[in-house]
């Protein structure tokens, strides 16, 4: 599999955990990525990552051979007020690419609005809240319209709240910036990226077409998941904080207008996975065995 080329526009958080996963099972495979930072440009190419400054609002100067030669397309940009960047800059080249066979697409399970708590899968209808939310429904039907156009599968992933090794409640806990609001029924789900990257690495190898969401078992009440990292850190939890009187952005709020339970479990039967992480009490528990912290047991 030394023919595989993926090219990703976006090397955050999500994709820098899907890259690391293809490259464990295909140590041979050419990777080339966009990036906004210079001084990351250099860093990414010190592990053998081909990367190429993109910011959105002119095409890349220079990642046009790189994604000519692409048989894998990861999109990891989210759209701006103009909708999707990538395929506003590059959409032709996209078309023109004449060995690309999947495209990958991260979304959010933002999409599907509120259901009041009930369980939801991918089957949900979706539901523009606010226009972040009807800019990403309109970025999932312009990458549906281009693997139309490809003739190829497209995998639209909608990710639940992403966390991992130094973007967690423990990392919040340790900055101060940590709060425990408590909105009554209110509960979120999320994925560690681990299982965004094993995920995302499985479904371009396969060329699995589709909407999926990914996201653990267990959706939580935010309070408890910062009350677990603190137990788990040795902390006194943070004071808790009625929703009606937190102090919260605009954009923080709209995540707390609607409360649902989705479920991952279509990626999952379609690749045989087992998630590594199926709740966030692993997962935090996870990342500070990793830190080579001692986690205290459970009582």
């Amino acid at each position: 599999m030394d023919d595989v080329s993926l090219f990703v526009f976006g090397a955050g958080f999500a994709a820098s955990a899907a890259i690391d996963a293809l490259r464990r099972t295909h140590p041979g495979a050419r990777v080339a990525v966009t990036t906004r930072d210079e001084d990351k440009v250099k860093m990414l190419a010190a592990k053998g990552i081909h990367a190429h400054l993109f910011d959105g609002e002119t095409p890349g100067a220079t990642l046009l051979p790189d994604l000519e030669r692409a048989s894998h397309l990861l999109i990891s940009i989210a759209p701006d007020v103009k909708c999707d960047p990538v395929i506003r800059e590059h959409a032709s080249h996209i078309e023109a690419a004449p060995r690309l066979e999947w495209i990958g697409y991260y979304s959010t399970i933002g999409v599907y609005g509120d259901s009041g708590g009930e369980w939801i899968d991918e089957t949900a209808p979706t539901v523009a809240t606010n226009d972040r939310i009807r800019l990403r429904i309109e970025a999932e039907a312009l990458w549906s319209n281009m693997a139309t156009t490809k003739n190829i599968p497209l995998a639209i992933m909608r990710l639940a709240g992403i966390y991992g090794p130094g973007r967690s409640a423990l990392d919040k806990l340790r900055a101060g910036t940590a709060h425990r609001i408590i909105k009554p029924g209110q509960v979120f789900n999320r994925v560690h990226t681990t299982d965004i990257g094993e995920m995302t690495a499985r479904a371009a190898m396969r060329r699995l077409g589709g909407i999926y969401n990914f996201t653990d078992d267990e959706p939580a009440p935010p309070q408890d998941v910062i009350a677990y990292a603190a137990k788990l850190l040795g902390m006194e939890p943070p004071p808790e904080i009625p929703f009606e009187k937190a102090e919260m952005s605009k954009l923080a709020r709209s995540f707390y207008a609607n409360t649902k339970r989705v479920s991952g479990s279509k990626i999952r039967k379609a690749l045989g996975y087992e998630l590594a992480y199926p709740d966030y009490r692993a997962g935090l528990e996870a990342i500070l065995e990793a830190e080579g912290v001692r986690v205290p047991a459970n009582d």
